[in-house]
């Protein structure tokens, strides 16, 4: 299973968490009840955000987290320094 990271605004917490892509986590309560800990003084309807972290990025930059843009290796054969069509 993936691995995400959720913040909320309200109380400044990042949380990680594993769970099926299918799978959608909108608040802090829903959040909070997948890793089996309380709330804290943070309301259940809380709203949080996914936050892109460097184990997504390096899942989409093929291994390496980079903050160039993925357009240079989008070559004909996935690897432009090793294209034969050029």
């Amino acid at each position: 299973m993936p691995t995400y990271q959720y913040r909320c605004e309200q109380n400044g917490e990042t949380l990680e968490v594993q769970h099926r892509m299918t799978e959608t986590l909108t608040n802090w309560g829903q959040l909070c009840a997948k890793l089996e800990r309380g709330l804290g003084a943070t309301p259940a309807d809380a709203p949080i955000e996914t936050v892109i972290s460097g184990g997504l990025m390096a899942m989409v930059n093929g291994g390496t987290p980079k903050s160039e843009s993925l357009l240079p290796m989008a070559g004909c054969c996935g690897n432009p320094s090793s294209c034969q069509h050029h």
